[in-house]
């Protein structure tokens, strides 16, 4: 089948290349050249395990290629739309950008063609697309369905090609089965609904795990207080029927904001327009933003003059398997402690320059334990694997009596190792 995928960062870079790798002729196409450029040399525009690999290997059977051209869009059958929407500092989506590069595209569609939209966008996007294809491009017949990505920053290869199952929403018969062709080498587990239902599945999804995450960390944030252990209450949660093992309901660190932030905002827009009330909604992102200030607590509890202390971070990046530090907790925190004077050791093993407002005023190290020297206190801010690999012995050698601060229990071993104060999220510590 030929496909155009349209935008080409995360998510369209990962989707062009497994298509490829599938057997269907693929365009990749984004309107910046420098970026289409860079991955027809067998470039990702960023770090993801695999996908500079698959990307050349789309490229070399021929199966493969980028443009900037709109005009290179003509011989699609589908035109999946995978623009990572942009958001704001507030999570709020861009949702105009995406319209307007769907919008440049259209003229230069095939008639009959099928638009896929996987851009995260508010429920009623879709129908809005079709009415202004319906006013400036009626000619076309264009089809469109909406088909909510699940990109995972590390994992997104083996997300793509091996998915638990696929949800399409979608208007016609025709469309229906152009898409059960494009997904039929990958899944035949696509549940098909209507368009309006599938967008606001992804939602949902969303604001479901979004509201897990902040429950979880708000029992979690009791349990330190009365003397509870917020794993052990997990452990009595999951086992219940009703609620199930695979329930989201780790305590934690607060999500970063991205995907989850964006459908809570969404769904709170929406139930604004419409004069409903939301009030569980409404309560997540501020119970979340509460929640990223953890490490902040507990580092002013055991010292609560920071300026001239110094702090150790291990990991900078959003997620371990990526080199990207937008919308990183670490970076804020880094940004925080150096706003409270203190000193700072930082190791990431993805990330070779630091930010350039941190110059002179942090210094990277180019080991984990090189990073703990001289350091009161640690913070495991990105769960690099080898930093599992460090020996507890040798970080008490290095740095007796070392406070370590691990959100999600990563190195939970330490919380055994005599010399060391571990305190991770919901870890009984009697007050503040």
């Amino acid at each position: 089948m030929k496909v155009c995928v349209m935008g080409l960062w995360h998510l369209g870079s990962v989707t062009s290349a497994c298509l490829a790798s599938v057997g269907h002729d693929v365009i990749g196409l984004d309107f910046n050249q420098r970026t289409a450029d860079g991955l027809n040399a067998g470039k990702a525009p960023l770090f993801e395990p695999g996908l500079d690999d698959l990307i050349q290997q789309g490229l070399s059977t021929g199966r493969l290629r980028f443009e900037s051209n709109p005009q290179s869009a003509s011989s699609a059958e589908v035109l999946w739309v995978a623009y990572d929407t942009p958001v704001d500092d507030e999570d709020r989506a861009d949702t105009a950008f995406v319209v307007a590069q769907i919008e440049t595209v259209m003229p230069f569609l095939q008639r009959r063609a099928t638009i896929l939209v996987s851009s995260q966008m508010p429920v009623g996007s879709i129908r809005n697309l079709e009415a202004m294809a319906k006013v400036k491009h009626s000619d076309l017949n264009l089809g469109f369905a909406y088909s909510p990505e699940n990109l995972r920053l590390g994992k997104a290869l083996d997300i793509f090609l091996r998915p638990d199952r696929i949800v399409v929403g979608t208007r016609t018969v025709k469309d229906r089965d152009r898409l059960s062709e494009l997904f039929r080498p990958v899944t035949d587990r696509v549940e098909w609904m209507s368009v309006e239902s599938a967008e606001m599945t992804k939602h949902a999804i969303n604001a479901f795990l979004a509201t897990s995450v902040t429950f979880a960390n708000e029992i979690a944030t009791i349990c330190e207080c009365v003397g509870a252990d917020a794993k052990e209450v997990e452990r009595g949660l999951k086992t219940e029927h009703r609620i199930g093992p695979k329930a989201y309901l780790s305590p934690g660190g607060a999500f970063a904001g991205g995907t989850l932030a964006r459908d809570v905002n969404f769904l709170n827009q929406v139930g604004s327009e419409k004069g409903l009330q939301t009030p569980l909604l409404l309560s997540v992102k501020p119970s979340n933003d509460g929640h990223k200030h953890w490490d902040r607590r507990r580092l002013l509890a055991q010292c609560p003059q920071l300026s001239g202390q110094t702090v150790s971070i291990w990991g900078l990046t959003y997620k371990p398997g990526t080199n990207t530090l937008r919308r990183s907790l670490a970076v804020e925190l880094c940004n925080w402690l150096l706003e409270q004077g203190a000193h700072l050791r930082v190791h990431d093993p993805a990330v070779e320059a630091l930010p350039k407002d941190w110059e002179n005023r942090v210094v990277h190290c180019d080991t984990p334990l090189d990073a703990i020297k001289g350091c009161f206190a640690l913070v495991v801010a990105t769960e690099w694997p080898l930093y599992q690999e460090v020996l507890p012995e040798a970080m008490v050698t290095t740095t007796p009596g070392l406070m370590v601060l691990d959100a999600n229990r990563f190195l939970n071993k330490l919380g055994e190792i005599e010399g060391i104060d571990y305190m991770a999220v919901g870890t009984p510590h009697g007050g503040s």
